[in-house]
């Protein structure tokens, strides 16, 4: 009698499902916010630092814009290389890496020192978001990818929100330098963080049960009846089809969807990154707001697009059925509209707020569809340089703007110019998305 109830008893204990992912998944979303902190923190001290250089508006997109030609040239590597070695030492160095180059940034004494910490800023964190979302890819099973992929992506909105206050803070304090200073201690800490928590697989790892072993490795060998309900005309438009996944490095370079979603990111990127970049100038210049008050409104872009990246995930997954392009499409016909509102928005600092709030909401309610977008064209071993090459060529998008803006407010002064630029990148981006085919997932 005992002993056959401690064999009924002996397949409930083995059953229990771990969800460690989810774990997994909130190391790599705080890693993220620190990245985009470190990444994203001269647009608010940009003010300052031209007071201090008294450069010009291209040499001060120039200080912005070269950290993403670091971080382009260093994805196509890191994406071999993490498909290879895995994500865990990789990331963890690359975290280390650009918190040094962050704190580097503060003892600059001239406009190219800064331009150099930039693309050493770039060249480190280069391999972070490769190595980030090939964990995703491994570590969630097809129908969560989205999902896991909208709060990474919303951990880049986190960042940007919370870093102008507390950088107009610590500036106001201790003077500009100080916010490289203190910006660089979380990185640190956490670059060791992520080599004890984070495995590159969930084979790796003794905290995942065999049963959540199971559950995200079941779509590879299991086809759900989700996925054969049709969404009617919304297929027809978006190429719904059954494709099947590249699985070559060669087949991924020679594949029309992974570089017309390539183009696309990149005119994602230039809008962005030329208003991570340009918004708090814009505010104090063209506004003339207050540097404190210019904190809090800066950041109303990144609060919309922390809330449109969290839903955009979720509604591509449940609303959407796995189908990536509807959002991609949706972020970027609207966030044009929303380009043109802005332009003609009333001078009232609450209509600016939710005109910039509502801007980076469109913005980003497709972002995690870019990423998840790969997800279906790929086999695993093929999505790091998959990824890579999105990364890469997108990125540029974040390496031309903010010195086209520059260069824009140097001969004319006139910032819906700039705001015009990106109403004609976005239709661009709308046009090539809808180019691509909707692989059907299984």
């Amino acid at each position: 009698m005992d002993q056959s109830s401690i064999v009924t008893n002996q397949p409930i204990v083995t059953k229990k499902r771990s969800n460690y992912r989810w774990v997994i998944l909130t190391t790599i979303f705080i890693c993220y916010v620190v990245s985009m902190a470190d990444r994203s923190n001269v647009g608010a001290v940009l003010p300052f630092i031209k007071t201090e250089f008294a450069f010009s508006n291209f040499q001060a997109g120039a200080i912005s814009s070269f950290f993403f030609l670091g971080y382009a040239i260093t994805q196509i590597p890191a994406g071999y290389l993490l498909g290879k070695k895995g994500s865990r030492g990789i990331v963890s160095m690359a975290i280390l890496g650009f918190s040094i180059f962050t704190a580097l940034m503060g003892t600059a004494s001239s406009a190219t020192k800064l331009i150099l910490c930039r693309l050493g800023l770039g060249i480190t964190e280069g391999p972070s978001p490769v190595g980030m979302t090939s964990t995703i890819n491994q570590w969630f099973p097809s129908k969560e990818k989205a999902t896991a992929t909208g709060i990474y992506i919303a951990s880049t909105q986190l960042a940007p929100i919370l870093a102008p206050p507390l950088a107009i803070w610590i500036t106001m304090a201790y003077g500009w330098r100080y916010v490289f200073f203190f910006f660089a201690i979380p990185g640190a800490i956490l670059s060791i963080v992520w080599y004890f928590v984070v495995r590159s697989k969930p084979e790796e790892s003794k905290f995942v049960s065999k049963s959540e072993l199971e559950y995200i490795r079941q779509s590879e060998n299991t086809v759900e009846k989700v996925e054969s309900t049709s969404l009617g005309w919304i297929d027809k438009v978006i190429r719904y089809k059954k494709f099947e996944a590249l699985d070559s490095n060669k087949k991924v370079f020679k594949s029309w969807n992974i570089w017309g979603n390539t183009l696309a990111y990149f005119c994602m990127n230039n809008v962005l990154y030329g208003m991570l970049t340009w918004i708090p100038s814009y505010l104090v210049v063209a506004k003339h707001y207050s540097f404190i008050k210019m904190g809090f409104v800066a950041a109303a872009p990144s609060i919309g697009g922390l809330l449109g990246a969290i839903c955009g995930g979720w509604i591509s997954d449940k609303i959407f059925l796995k189908r990536r392009k509807p959002t991609m499409l949706i972020t970027a016909l609207t966030t044009a509209i929303m380009m043109v509102i802005l332009i003609n928005c009333p001078e009232n600092v609450t209509l600016m707020g939710i005109c910039l709030f509502m801007t980076g909401l469109c913005l980003n309610v497709g972002w995690p569809a870019f990423t998840a977008y790969l997800m279906g064209l790929t086999k695993r071993e093929t999505y790091p340089v998959a990824i890579a090459v999105v990364n890469s060529g997108g990125n540029l998008g974040g390496f031309f703007s903010p010195m086209i803006i520059g260069l824009v407010l140097d001969v004319t002064g006139n910032y819906n110019l700039a705001f015009l630029y990106f109403v004609v990148v976005l239709v661009v981006a709308f046009f090539l998305i809808l180019s691509l085919v909707e692989p059907a997932q299984e």
